[in-house]
């Protein structure tokens, strides 16, 4: 297996990804709206991958937050509100929003175990600030550490109630960004004691499943490199001080933050300590850059792939009720 999470190109396999992923595998699989027209041909692109992978326990993953972060989309499927739906409804009434936001996530999770997708690139603990890059700010929990990790811990619960498993993103924090790192690298000049409101969520929610990192550079901890490709960052940081033992993936490699070719950004960042890389395009040239450039999956990753995925499995809530509910508690606003 090798450490990597594939795109694909469209809504079914084409018989050169068949064969490709046949003889790479990769742990796992990424899906947009590229790759979704209706819930019949998206549970057979489930299958089919988990047929050619030959296991139940496959990682298929999806960005589907909420608000503009929604790869499936009306009329086929519900609109979910965004995080700061939650941020308002928190400022008036915590618990109800806390349990607003797990009915959301529940419900959210149902909706993509439907289809035969297990992982979910959410919550966002990034913790916004006043001048957060709108990238972030439009879909952040808050400004505050603790609202920011109580409204994630919800999602976590929720989706993992529906089976589902949850990634908490960008580790160590993306909120002080003033530019979208899809475009540009951003750097953060915020000291180390500052950014110790950043790693708060990430560090309260260390035991969750899977986390993704940032491409940001934090002049505090490590002037040269981005998150994604700083050992510093990963090994002291986000596995030392935050504590973090799960999954660890990459930011998608493509975005424009990070500089090199496909496969010199993946080797930089599994030789940085990324357990998996986030290649999202689907360009066959550079994922065949990226397998070539890649070894086996190490033992501890695998062992992390493995604990993340154990929990995925049927849920059994009610979609209709669940989202009545969210909406009930969010209409106090």
């Amino acid at each position: 297996m090798k450490p990597v999470i594939f795109g694909l190109s469209g809504p079914v396999l084409t018989p050169d990804e068949r064969a490709f992923f046949a003889a790479v595998e990769p742990a796992g699989y990424i899906l947009f709206k590229r790759n979704i027209v209706d819930r019949e041909q998206l549970r057979a692109l489930t299958d089919s991958l988990r047929d050619l992978a030959g296991r139940d326990d496959l990682a298929i993953l999806i960005d589907q937050e909420g608000g503009r972060v929604a790869r499936m989309q009306p009329p086929e499927w519900p609109v979910f509100p965004a995080g700061p739906a939650f941020d308002a409804l928190y400022e008036i009434a915590p618990m109800s929003a806390i349990q607003a936001m797990r009915a959301n996530g529940e419900a959210l999770g149902l909706m993509l175990a439907e289809v035969g997708i297990t992982v979910d690139c959410a919550p966002l603990l990034d913790v916004a600030q006043p001048d957060t890059t709108e990238a972030i700010a439009c879909r952040a929990y808050g400004r505050e550490p603790m609202r920011v990790a109580a409204l994630g811990r919800a999602m976590l619960e929720g989706l993992a109630a529906a089976g589902i498993v949850g990634v908490v993103k960008h580790m160590p924090g993306h909120g002080r960004a003033l530019v979208d790192s899809h475009h540009l690298l951003p750097t953060v000049t915020a000291s180390d004691a500052e950014l110790e409101v950043d790693l708060a969520p990430f560090r309260t929610l260390a035991t969750a499943p899977m986390g993704m990192t940032s491409h940001i550079v934090f002049e505090a901890w490590d002037a040269e490199r981005p998150a994604t490709l700083s050992p510093v960052v990963i090994e002291d940081i986000i596995r030392g001080r935050i504590g973090f033992d799960g999954l660890l993936m990459t930011d998608d490699i493509d975005m424009k933050a990070l500089s090199g070719t496909a496969g010199q950004k993946a080797a930089g960042a599994i030789a940085a300590g990324c357990d998996l890389v986030l290649d999202c395009w689907a360009r066959m040239d550079e994922m065949v850059e990226i397998a070539g450039l890649l070894g086996e999956i190490a033992p501890r990753s695998r062992e992390r792939l493995d604990r993340a995925m154990a929990s995925v499995r049927p849920g059994s809530g009610d979609m209709a009720k669940l989202v009545a509910k969210r909406d009930a508690l969010l209409a106090l606003v």
